[in-house]
């Protein structure tokens, strides 16, 4: 079963979120293991890609954002791409793009980071755009400039976790405190976040004026303790123990007001957005030109879904199809295998 819970402490100007996700991460890891020409993904790819995963949903249900939040992670190492896709309803989608070998003892910094130049980025698209809108993206690197005594020098950490990645993301981009420990294995992706709400207007919480300057980022000590007591948790707790278990056993001394975790079709699950129409369009863009000349050398058009495994096949007839008038189309020959 895929869960999420969402919850706030009472009086303070914090809230969180804990999700687990199985079915749904399951379903990814199967269908990329059935693929014949990619097969599983290494075990340091499946951490990972689990982790953005169970970090994206938690952003997206965080937002309510009525779009796609599309989290990537590109570099120069043997995974070139990783891509985690959760739409308004929660439904997601994840895909590794990997070149090479991965060693099982891999790094963050070995996978994606070689020579500093990785990039995380988060997209929020909109489900229904206005004329001339534009997909918003923030990008991050995956290193924090430290700065030293002597404020002229400076240097470069990498950083090697993905929850510490977010963190960064969260306070360069909202300029909110956050807090986020994730964990994934063959059959969990699970993650707990912890946020700074902004403490100004906040009537029903602790917001009074000789307290406002707690509003800053790291200065509010409510936020300060809870993060502390977040960061206590293990991965192996947050992928073994469930969530009553998980809460109490980090906050059993915080009061807090719990809301209904979503089921069914509000929960968080696999689905895909690809379809017949989509790659069709696709191919229109590819130009008739270039679509006749890949028939002459392969005599199909082959295109597979990186995140379901879906094949889409498309021979002589159905190009011939796409490319003329509706009036005058031959009968189509059927493209989905």
């Amino acid at each position: 079963m895929n869960e999420l819970h969402k919850f706030i402490f009472d009086g303070l100007p914090v809230r969180g979120m804990v999700v687990r996700l199985t079915d749904a991460w399951v379903e990814i890891l199967s269908r990329r293991a059935a693929n014949a020409e990619t097969g599983a993904y290494a075990p340091p790819v499946r951490q990972l890609l689990g982790e953005m995963t169970a970090a994206a949903v938690l952003m997206q249900a965080n937002l309510k954002f009525n779009g796609a939040l599309i989290l990537q992670i590109f570099g120069d190492g043997p995974l070139k791409l990783a891509v985690v896709e959760v739409q308004a309803d929660l439904a997601l989608r994840a895909t590794a793009k990997v070149v090479g070998e991965v060693p099982t003892d891999a790094t963050l910094s070995d996978m994606v980071n070689v020579h500093n130049k990785a990039r995380c980025a988060i997209t929020l698209d909109p489900a229904q755009r206005q004329s001339g809108q534009q997909p918003y993206q923030g990008v991050v690197p995956l290193s924090r400039r430290v700065h030293f005594d002597n404020e002229a020098e400076q240097a470069e950490d990498r950083i090697e976790a993905m929850s510490e990645v977010l963190e960064h993301y969260m306070l360069q981009s909202e300029q909110l405190d956050t807090t986020l420990v994730l964990a994934a294995n063959d059959s969990v992706a699970a993650g707990l976040l912890v946020q700074r709400m902004p403490m100004q207007g906040l009537g029903n919480l602790s917001a009074s004026t000789e307290r406002s300057h707690e509003d800053d980022i790291g200065k509010n000590e409510d936020y300060r303790r809870i993060a502390l007591l977040a960061k206590s948790l293990t991965p192996d707790e947050l992928l073994t123990l469930d969530v009553d278990t998980v809460l109490h056993r980090l906050f059993w001394q915080e009061k807090l007001l719990r809301f209904a975790p979503g089921t069914g079709e509000t929960a968080p699950r696999f689905a895909c957005t690809c379809s017949l129409e989509r790659v069709t369009s696709m191919l229109k863009g590819l130009g008739h030109e270039e679509a006749q000349s890949i028939i002459a050398e392969r005599g199909k058009i082959d295109v597979g879904c990186d995140f379901c495994g879906m094949q889409y096949g498309f021979d002589a007839v159905d190009v011939t199809r796409i490319f003329t008038p509706p009036e005058v189309l031959p009968p189509a020959s059927g493209a989905v295998q």
